[in-house]
């Protein structure tokens, strides 16, 4: 669908407020702001908006808000679910903080962290590196997501289990809210009980309550010791056990435990045409990774007795340990590879299940029963965080067929019984992509009737307007 050719007349005001090079209209510029990272949706804005500062930011929206404009705040727009895309009809202007990029401030002796909310993850962990310090939050595109982004999805990543989401990082938040007014807690405390901790509500919400603007975060020492194993697991290996057995024998220093299925393996080496070096055994892999700061902690150490713990139970059929940095990112280029992989695969539908880790086994077979009875033949791609609980359940797109009928035909039906099961686990539809605009049927449909009066309260009592992201989640 072509952009509306929007008003030069309705669009001064904002030119006025933020330069010729501050409002992008021509749909040849804008064309990367309206097209969701998945490429499933086409949207239409009639300009993207791209502020400064947070005063520029508070006077877009205020002059939004008298325009009769939506707006769609938008961060690397790198997100699965269609939340940063402006919907056509809906007169949504794009608010990208592409050019609020700064580094605040860098506590070391607090372990802190304080930016714009525009700045790219991975030059906050530069940033957060070069005074000594970690800044744990880290995805696959960690080089081009920005940190608004991040919070708005209260995204994941590779290292949830030993640190906890987007939201656990965060001490202090700024918002611009939608009548244009700031709310600033930018406070570096980690004891602060003064009544509502407010700025999680601004945190997964996904741009609806407001446009974040800061944030202050959470550090760590510098993980200066890595020791990283590849291991090939048996057939039926339990992985919760495995996992519970891991973090007690390392004493939690285990910051990643990535399941790796045998056909993702087989998808990234199709991609490159030739094998990865690293093998799968009949129930899979995992990618098993300690950190520690401190040199003292003899860590290769802990891994191996932790190894042998896991092949005298018989779980782990063979292991290959990095001995260098280089092999170890050879691990973890394998792993970080597997979504382009089922892209150069002809496509996926992706399925972002949460569960309690005790119940992962159950869902495994599940899925496989369901997959066999309603969708034989489709290969399956299946990896993720398990440590945590978050599986990435994806069908790969059949030779020949296309790949948005594909997705439809699933998401009608299979994907229907896929979330009925996993909920029936105790678990969710969405760990970490959101909600955005592809999955707000899913939140009605499985959400309880209170959940969501709640959370229209919310949206109402904050953005009675609609002006905020308006068909994202709700």
């Amino acid at each position: 669908m072509t952009d509306t050719a929007p008003d030069p007349h309705d669009l001064a005001p904002f030119r006025d407020l933020l330069g010729e090079s501050g409002v992008l209209a021509d749909p040849a510029m804008t064309a990367r702001y309206t097209r969701d990272q998945r490429d499933l949706m086409q949207g239409e804005t009639p300009a993207v908006l791209r502020p400064r500062s947070v005063e520029e930011v508070q006077e877009l929206v205020r002059l939004a808000r008298r325009h009769g404009f939506g707006l769609v705040p938008q961060g690397g727009n790198t997100g699965y679910v269609g939340g940063a895309t402006p919907e056509p009809g809906r007169r949504q202007l794009v608010v990208s903080l592409e050019r609020m990029t700064g580094i605040r401030a860098v506590d070391p002796l607090n372990f802190t962290l304080a930016c714009d909310a525009g700045c790219i993850l991975a030059d906050a962990q530069r940033a957060a590196d070069a005074e000594g310090l970690f800044l744990p939050l880290s995805l696959g595109a960690e080089g081009s997501c920005r940190l608004g982004g991040n919070l708005g999805t209260n995204a994941g990543g590779l290292q949830v289990l030993r640190y906890g989401m987007a939201r656990d990082l965060v001490l202090g938040l700024e918002v611009v809210l939608p009548d244009g007014t700031l709310f600033s807690d930018m406070r570096t405390l980690r004891k602060n009980n003064v009544g509502y901790d407010l700025k999680q509500l601004f945190i997964g919400a996904e741009g609806t309550l407001g446009i974040i603007t800061g944030v202050v975060l959470k550090l760590w020492p510098a993980q200066g010791q890595r020791a990283t194993a590849w291991l090939e697991l048996a057939e039926d290996a339990p992985i919760p056990e495995m996992a519970a057995l891991v973090r007690r024998e390392t004493s939690d220093l285990a910051s990643t435990f990535e399941l790796i299925s045998a056909s993702s393996l087989g998808l990234v080496a199709e991609m490159r045409g030739a094998e990865t070096g690293l093998k799968a055994g009949p129930g899979g892999a995992v990618l098993l990774e300690l950190t520690a700061s401190s040199e003292r902690i003899p860590l290769d150490d802990v891994l191996m007795g932790c190894l042998e713990m896991l092949m005298e139970r018989g779980w782990v059929e063979d292991a290959v340990l990095a001995q260098s940095e280089a092999q170890r990112r050879a691990f973890w280029a394998v792993r970080e590879t597997i979504p382009e992989g089922e892209k150069h695969a002809g496509g996926s539908v992706k399925h972002d299940i949460a569960l309690p880790v005790s119940r992962l086994t159950d869902f495994l077979n599940r899925g496989a029963a369901l997959l066999a009875e309603r969708m034989p033949g489709v290969r399956l791609s299946v990896y993720g965080h398990v440590g945590d609980g978050n599986l990435h359940y994806n069908l790969v797109v059949p030779a020949g067929r296309d790949r948005l009928d594909f997705t439809r035909a699933v998401e009608a039906g299979f994907a229907h019984e896929l979330y009925a099961a996993a909920i029936g686990l105790g678990g969710s539809f969405s760990a970490e992509y959101g909600i955005g605009r592809f999955k707000r049927d899913l939140l009605v449909r499985y959400s309880d009737p209170e959940r969501l009066r709640l959370i229209e309260t919310v949206k109402r009592a904050l953005d009675p307007d609609g002006i905020m992201n308006a068909g994202a989640m709700l």
